[in-house]
């Protein structure tokens, strides 16, 4: 697996040294951009609209608009110096709380913690103590140069850490346009609802879920794969191998397929049951 990010968690007085991985992966299907007549993909070139012509990145700087057209410049220099004033590789405990405390939607982007080999019975002793309080460790860290907030809790044996919102970053309940009060709503409306959530309790299993859309683009590459169907070459690269294609699209649609058969199947049971 990975590493993405090295450094400590620091718990109290004690430095627990540790590696970063991503726990999740995107599997979108990504499109490119290409010319039609030929088939080379597009390029995109850095212009500026006002002197009419393109510009490199030496003729670049950051700024920071605080108004329509209205630009403070920051330089390289100014931005480390900022960073340097923050733990660039060091997890920092603040608090312990209840992992009922947090609500989902504070939740952003999820890694798996890993011990670094001096760290084994450290990093054991923070994830048995965790488990055992029933708690979760609220944290700061920064990665990529951005500080985040975070928290660190148990999932089996492992460690995970995952960045949240500050609150500043969360938009108010109340900002929703529309939403209704107190409505009436009669008995046989609240029963029929209430009937229909049984029905369909069930506990959560992750593989019951399929990403159907995936799965059709899939196979309708597939397909155009097999049939030399708008296949086209760019430039003067070489031919990729259509066989390793369709073998790296083949177990991915098998392994749809199969997860979306689980899911057709548990459907059918509950509506069995009732």
């Amino acid at each position: 697996m990975h590493t993405i990010w090295k450094g400590h968690i620091q718990f109290g007085l004690v430095s627990i040294p540790i590696k970063l991985h991503a726990a999740t992966e995107n599997k979108n299907i990504s499109f490119r951009n290409i010319h039609e007549e030929c088939g080379t993909p597009i390029q995109y070139q850095k212009y500026c609209p006002n002197c009419r012509e393109e510009v490199s990145n030496n003729d670049i700087e950051k700024a920071y608009e605080y108004g329509e057209g209205k630009f403070i410049k920051i330089n390289d220099r100014e931005l480390n110096q900022v960073n340097r004033e923050s733990k660039q590789n060091s997890i920092e405990v603040l608090d312990f709380v209840r992992l009922s405390d947090i609500d989902p939607m504070y939740y952003d982007k999820t890694y798996f913690i890993g011990p670094n080999e001096a760290g084994v019975k450290a990093y054991a002793l923070l994830r048995d103590s965790i488990k055992k309080t029933k708690k979760i460790a609220v944290a700061k860290v920064t990665i990529r140069s951005k500080e985040h907030l975070a928290v660190i809790r148990v999932i089996k044996k492992a460690l995970i850490m995952e960045t949240i919102f500050y609150p500043d970053e969360v938009r108010e309940i109340n900002d929703i346009p529309n939403l209704p009060g107190n409505i009436d709503l009669t008995d046989k409306e609240v029963e029929t609802a209430e009937t229909l959530i049984k029905q369909l309790t069930t506990e959560f299993n992750p593989n019951h879920y399929t990403d159907a859309v995936r799965l059709s683009l899939h196979e309708l590459i597939q397909d155009k794969l097999e049939k030399e169907q708008d296949v086209i070459t760019s430039g003067d690269k070489e031919k990729e191998d259509i066989n390793d294609l369709m073998e790296a699209l083949q177990a991915s649609i098998d392994k749809e397929k199969s997860t979306h058969h689980q899911e057709e199947e548990r459907k059918k049971k509950a509506k069995k049951a009732t």
